[in-house]
């Protein structure tokens, strides 16, 4: 390769791959609302955000949609008559986000069926798994408290598509989650040899935008 095409070939890789991480995304701010779509291994379903609900939430999730944070996501806790949840499970990446907590706010709507929030463990924990109603768990998952934190602030609801949210493989119930939690690397070669029938997330975008007026 003659030197020119050499150096331009180094151009290309330094400024041309796209960065997996950088800090100034964990200060971007999201519209008022803003709808979403997920393509999955079983169809499309679009959600809409509401940054009112939990503006902390909002902005953390635009970002992480924007840098598609939750592509090759896998639904690795379905529990029927429950919730649907999912998360990145590349462990670098999302070590890198976690640096940067959400801090918690308050639950300011229901956990209706259709309603999403992200899960927690501790205080100040928001930062990576979401999950979707697939009942009204209203009361219970709006004063639960663990912790020292009360409820899972709701901040967007499905609005396309819910059947498709309905459809993801629940058959494992709890095992796939607690594998998930344990394992420090290679979380998606385990799923994919382990938990073959798990739903995954190809694709998650923003669609459209809506200014607060």
């Amino acid at each position: 390769m003659k030197p020119t095409r050499y150096l331009l070939l180094l151009l290309c890789l330094a400024s041309c791959t796209k960065p997996m991480f950088k800090s100034k995304w964990t200060q971007e701010t999201a519209p008022e609302h803003f709808a979403a779509r997920f393509e999955t291994t079983k169809g499309s379903f679009e959600i809409e955000a509401t940054r009112e609900w939990s503006p902390k939430a909002v902005d953390r999730f635009y970002s992480l949609l924007k840098h598609g944070f939750y592509d090759s996501s896998s639904l690795y806790r379905v529990i029927p008559n429950f919730v649907a949840q999912f998360a990145n499970i590349d462990r670098e990446t999302a070590k890198k986000w976690k640096a940067y907590p959400v801090t918690d706010e308050p639950v300011m709507k229901q956990n209706e069926k259709g309603t999403m929030a992200f899960a927690r463990g501790a205080k100040d924990s928001r930062f990576n798994a979401l999950f979707i109603n697939l009942k009204n768990n209203s009361p219970r998952l709006d004063t639960l408290t663990s912790s020292g934190v009360t409820g899972y602030p709701v901040f967007a609801v499905v609005t396309k598509g819910m059947d498709v949210v309905e459809l993801f493989y629940s058959g494992y119930g709890e095992k796939s989650r607690h594998a998930v939690d344990t394992l420090k690397s290679g979380v998606r070669a385990f799923l994919e040899t382990n938990y073959p029938q798990l739903d995954y997330i190809r694709k998650a975008y923003v669609i459209k935008t809506k200014k607060k007026s």
